[in-house]
């Protein structure tokens, strides 16, 4: 996997992972990367650490965790996997973010304000003396940068070792977990999809089909992190989607770095998955398809234009298309030509009518000059993509973009300025008015005022906040419009229609727990909320012990064997 910042990849305290790997007894030697703190005597501090337990005496499980995720859906997906592992084993899962004991910070490396964001947030954990784990793709990327030193990292494919570095870095030690996951040499997708989480919205199932990319742009610094294209297998997908719908989710979202690759490196494709999974969709819940660039739409353009037209799937498709400029897209290495994309989208205009067709648009590019941006300008006049994403070019430190002749920073604030002011130009709901559709309720809106469902086409719908309504497939009247949503009014003789086979589970609990953790936690099938594992110290006490620990109780065990056998020789020889 390629570095920005690193000659070798950092050592891992241990691909200890798999059934495979060396068992406890020969790993002490890799312990070197689980690094205590150094008590120094000689400082002000030192009463104070005299008068507190040391470290090895804290008692894992017990502590209040806060979690912050930044960037895309499948950040946000790593997050709730993070959250229901640890939940699970006993820890409580705060919204409070200074009444945690340990703040979980997951990162996104996108954008350089992402970033900052992240940097801050250690910085302010830091000052309020919090215990700090990292995670996502910035730590992932560049593990050596400095405000990195010292803290512990938690790689994107290790989210299923969350416990044990948290409770390692609770006891005040620094652990880092950034190895790949590998089958027989091959790399894998990235932890199981079994594991157990905390949904941020119990409605709502965010699935990861693959990882990586087979892309190499040259702006782009999430490769450093995700690297190459690693994808799930059909079935696993396929059982948890099952699971989910199970638990009362209504709504799945496909996810990944580009959902079109799905599938190239095991022999599949993406049309292939998705027939498999609309197979065990209730009736009434609905599929949304992440983010898939246009060299790995175009072959099966046909099949996708069928599989956006089944009722259970939106008609939706995030296609970025970065620049409308030939030249500027070979700059940054995208592999298609605008006439690509063009064609994709007037193929899935023409075959899927009503599809709402979302972009991503990149404003000063190194290199891009006036006559590229205009071009980019009149596709935007020409399309009216109802859902676009326009973003200021910012060098990411390690890309090959980011020493490339840079645009001029007001030129680059001034074209992003023009282009959001072509968008926010044209109105893209105000023709529908008037109309009866069906629309899925799921989410309530930022200022509480009302609930937001989506129709057919995923686009925004307000609704009145009735408790009636979440959860369901209702009938509404198209009332009003604004620039990113419509207002409708609940037909008043129409059915409420409950897509959900099972109750969802409550805000907070913790979804797909597997046979493992269940027989630990000693329940028969029930699901465990965060809130009463907490509660429970005997819960905890019953989980099974994470790795690390395995390695010490058995050389603990072994031990006590020998002084056994020492104080029984010592019997017979003095007898």
């Amino acid at each position: 996997m390629p570095s920005a910042s690193c000659d070798t990849l950092l050592g891992d305290i241990e691909d200890i992972v798999s059934h495979e790997d060396s068992k406890p007894q020969d790993r002490h030697f890799v312990r070197k990367d689980v690094v205590p703190k150094v008590r120094r005597r000689n400082t002000q501090n030192f009463q104070e650490e005299e008068n507190s337990p040391p470290s090895d005496s804290t008692i894992p499980g017990i502590q209040k965790i806060w979690i912050r995720t930044w960037g895309c859906s499948h950040n946000n997906s790593d997050g709730e996997y993070m959250a229901g592992q640890l939940a699970a084993y006993g820890y409580k899962i705060t919204e409070n973010a200074s009444d945690a004991d340990l703040w979980l910070l997951n990162s996104c490396t996108v954008k350089n304000p992402a970033e900052d964001h992240f940097r801050n947030s250690i910085k302010k954990a830091q000052e309020e003396n919090k215990k700090i784990v990292l995670a996502g793709c910035v730590p992932q990327a560049q593990p050596r940068q400095d405000y990195l030193k010292g803290l512990s990292i938690i790689g994107v494919q290790q989210i299923d070792r969350v416990v044990e570095v948290v409770e390692e870095t609770i006891k005040g030690h620094s652990v880092r977990l950034l190895g790949q996951k590998k089958d027989n040499g091959r790399r894998l997708g990235g932890a199981r999809l079994d594991l157990p989480k905390i949904r941020k919205n119990p409605l709502i199932e965010i699935i990861s089909i693959n990882t990586g990319c087979l892309n190499a742009c040259t702006y782009c610094k999430t490769k450093y992190a995700r690297g190459n294209l690693a994808s799930y297998p059909i079935d696993e997908l396929v059982d948890r989607a099952k699971q989910s719908f199970q638990e009362g989710v209504c709504e799945i979202w496909l996810t990944s770095e580009d959902t079109g690759a799905y599938g190239r490196d095991i022999g599949t494709n993406l049309p292939t998955l998705l027939w498999k999974l609309v197979e065990v969709i209730p009736e009434g819940a609905m599929l949304r398809l992440g983010m898939t660039n246009p060299p790995y739409i175009l072959e099966h353009l046909e099949e996708m234009a069928k599989i956006l037209n089944h009722p259970r799937v939106y008609a939706f498709l995030h296609i970025p298309v970065q620049s409308a400029s030939d030249s500027v897209l070979m700059e940054m290495k995208r592999e298609y030509c605008v006439a690509d994309f063009k064609r994709v989208v007037d193929f899935l205009k023409e075959k899927v009518p009503g599809i709402t067709i979302a972009t991503d648009i990149i404003c000063g590019f190194p290199g891009e000059t006036d006559q590229d941006f205009q071009e980019t300008v009149k596709l935007v006049e020409e399309y009216k993509f109802p859902s676009l994403f326009i973003n200021q070019f910012y060098p990411r430190p390690g890309t090959p973009a980011a020493k490339m002749e840079q645009v001029p920073a007001q030129v680059k604030k001034q074209r992003t300025k023009d282009l959001s002011r072509v968008f926010h130009s044209y109105s893209p709901y105000n023709h529908k008015i008037g109309e009866r559709q069906q629309v899925l309720v799921t989410e309530e809106s930022f200022d509480s005022k009302f609930y937001v469902a989506h129709n057919q086409f995923y686009e925004q719908v307000l609704v009145p906040k009735n408790p009636a309504f979440m959860g369901k497939m209702v009938e509404v009247d198209i009332c009003e419009s604004g620039k990113h949503f419509m207002k409708g009014q609940p037909v008043s003789d129409a059915k409420v229609y409950t897509p959900s086979i099972s109750k969802p589970l409550a805000k907070g609990e913790v979804s797909g727990l597997t046979k493992d953790f269940r027989n630990g936690l000693g329940s028969s099938g029930s699901h465990t909320s965060a809130a009463s594992q907490c509660d429970s110290a005997s819960s905890r006490m019953v989980l099974p012990m994470p790795r690390l620990y395995q390695d010490c109780a058995l050389r603990m065990s072994v031990g006590l064997a020998l002084l056994a056998l020492l104080f029984a020789f010592f019997v017979k020889v003095y007898n």
